[in-house]
């Protein structure tokens, strides 16, 4: 899996709108990255960060901006598949 390394997210209006209408704020955004669990590699050089933050688990898609530095397009609630995407990590990390 190829590792990435978040250093910074771009907020713009576009997108601090775009994620309150999934009910997700900037700063659960910026809380989650800290938690980052999995990621899976999309189109576009996307990516889609499955990540905690508190007991809610997130789906954030951000796009590469620069080598350190990523521009989160959409963040919202896991759905049923992802979670337990997340749970199986989890558990993996937890035998290590």
């Amino acid at each position: 899996m190829t590792r990435i390394v978040i250093k910074r997210l771009v907020w713009d209006d576009w997108n601090r709108e775009h994620i309150k209408k999934h009910k997700v704020t900037v700063e659960e955004v910026e809380d989650a990255m800290k938690q980052l669990i999995t990621h899976l590699h999309g189109y576009k050089n996307r990516y889609m960060l499955l990540c905690r933050t508190g007991t809610r688990i997130l789906a954030i898609v951000v796009g590469r901006e620069k080598p350190t530095e990523y521009y989160p397009i959409s963040a919202r609630d896991a759905d049923k598949k992802e979670r337990g995407r997340v749970y199986e990590k989890e558990k993996q990390n937890t035998r290590i």
